[in-house]
């Protein structure tokens, strides 16, 4: 059966050697990489930057959604951003000639290939464990963090088809 004639991935029942707690965050990170990859289709890179009605670009959509996963990710394994993801945060949405759609559609897949990893070995044990987030150290438990992941994902991959489609029309 192909990928667009199978439901939705929370249809599709266990993801294979991921705690079943954890499979509706696998599922939503999977539709996501599946729903952006067909919202991409045929975009042009000479849109990749622009911002319909002052909004986010899709360029800062697509960096900005493997950097969310990137660093709440580091939170989860209770530990603080690196000086090169912060740079990375610093660099998101900021037109640069020599990325590509392509390029970013690449690093998001990866990104969700690494996250499906680090979820197969997460304990359950560990889900109501507190971690500190950003320089205040705010607290949220490893599930909420998780939770934030996917459903931040969810919004961002809504915003993104949203402005595709608002760019192709235009062009």
């Amino acid at each position: 059966m192909k990928e667009k004639e199978l439901p939705e991935y929370w249809l599709r029942g266990k993801i294979e050697g991921t705690p079943d707690l954890l499979q509706p965050i696998v599922h939503s990170l999977l539709q996501s990489k599946m729903e952006l990859k067909k919202y991409m289709i045929d975009f042009p890179d000479n849109l990749l930057w622009e911002k319909p009605s002052g909004r986010a670009s899709v360029g800062f959509h697509l960096q900005h959604l493997s950097g969310l996963l990137d660093r709440l990710f580091t939170y989860v394994e209770a530990e603080n951003l690196s000086e090169g993801q912060l740079t990375y945060l610093k660099r998101e949405g900021v037109p640069d000639s020599d990325i590509t759609s392509e390029s970013l559609i690449e690093e998001f897949g990866h990104k969700i290939e690494q996250v499906l990893r680090k979820l197969e070995s997460i304990p359950v044990s560990s889900l109501t464990e507190f971690r500190g987030v950003g320089r205040k150290q705010l607290p949220s438990s490893v599930i909420g963090l998780l939770f934030h992941a996917a459903e931040h994902t969810q919004r961002h991959i809504g915003q993104l088809l949203v402005t595709v489609s608002v760019l192709k029309s235009k062009s």
